[in-house]
């Protein structure tokens, strides 16, 4: 559990999702990543048995699997005290820490060299470049606001959630690294930004303060945005699998939706301890899904 203080807490706790709160709160319950074998074939999707792949009684969060499939790196507090970047292989089961530096990591996110992946890093939720066995490669990107989450769109450029300052709602903006700009595209939009496989596309939740939550879909060459599908209600961490369908968790079942058609249960995952889900994310060979939840009481 990470705890932070005051007013710019709750700024850190939106990066922090559940699991996170702010001295004087309550704090919730802590959340662990679940594993488990996905098969798509055609239309059917088959989920197998998930294992809890972090067993650590705080924080556990934001999974993302490596470009290869072999493993999940994710954020992790297992001292009370410092968040760092860890590594979990799926075929020896082995847990690694990544980084260990003085400032806490979040959100690791690859890069499209294949060779690094950046975090939000620190109390100014810069973004940061670290190799793949934790060495420095350097600050990314410094912004005047607090970046929550982002993701790369190619090199030099990334779409990225921030922070609304007081009670100004959370924008996407798009970040031109090789300009130094940054260009305001939405407001009020959820923390899972994604690039969908084959278009290039970036995926966002847009959240209303009035009507139903929906994904939309931005072209970044054209800043064309279009309406997917309503999200399940007040639901707003996706994934996307290889061949372009949208998977979405609410309490402990899983559902899944294509252009064609409307949201299909696909998995209740209730009775084998995963309750809550939140994020969620599908390896780039469709092999595998990692599930943030609730671990269920033991």
């Amino acid at each position: 559990m990470r705890r932070v203080v005051g007013a710019g807490g709750w700024g850190l706790c939106a990066v922090l999702g559940a699991g996170c709160m702010v001295l004087g709160a309550q704090a919730p319950p802590a959340t662990e990543i679940f594993l488990a074998p996905l098969q798509i074939a055609g239309t059917k999707v088959t989920v197998g048995r998930p294992i809890n792949i972090t067993n650590n009684p705080g924080y556990d969060n934001q999974p993302q699997f490596l470009a290869d499939s072999s493993g999940v790196l994710f954020s992790s507090n297992r001292d009370g005290v410092q968040t760092d970047i860890y590594r979990y292989d799926i075929a020896t089961k082995q847990l690694v820490q990544v980084t260990r530096t003085a400032e806490n990591e979040y959100s690791p996110t690859l890069t499209p060299d294949g060779q690094t992946f950046s975090t939000v890093r620190g109390a100014e939720q810069k973004l940061w470049r670290f190799r793949m066995d934790g060495t420095d490669a350097g600050l990314a990107w410094t912004h005047m606001g607090l970046i929550g989450y982002h993701v790369w769109i190619s090199e030099s450029e990334m779409a990225t959630f921030v922070l609304g300052a007081q009670r100004d709602p959370n924008t996407l903006q798009l970040l031109n690294l090789r300009t130094g700009g940054s260009e305001v595209i939405e407001k009020s939009i959820g923390r899972s930004l994604l690039i969908r496989p084959g278009r290039g596309t970036v995926s966002f939740v847009h959240k209303p303060a009035q009507g139903p939550w929906v994904i939309r879909e931005l072209d970044p060459k054209t800043k064309q945005i279009t309406t997917l599908t309503p999200t399940l209600e007040r639901v707003e961490d996706l994934a996307w699998t290889p061949d372009g369908a949208i998977v979405m968790g609410q309490k402990g079942k899983l559902f899944l939706w294509r252009p064609s058609s409307s949201w299909t249960e696909i998995a209740d995952l209730t009775r084998q301890g995963v309750e809550n889900i939140t994020r969620l994310t599908v390896s780039p060979d469709g092999r595998w899904i990692a599930i943030v939840s609730q671990a269920a009481a033991r």
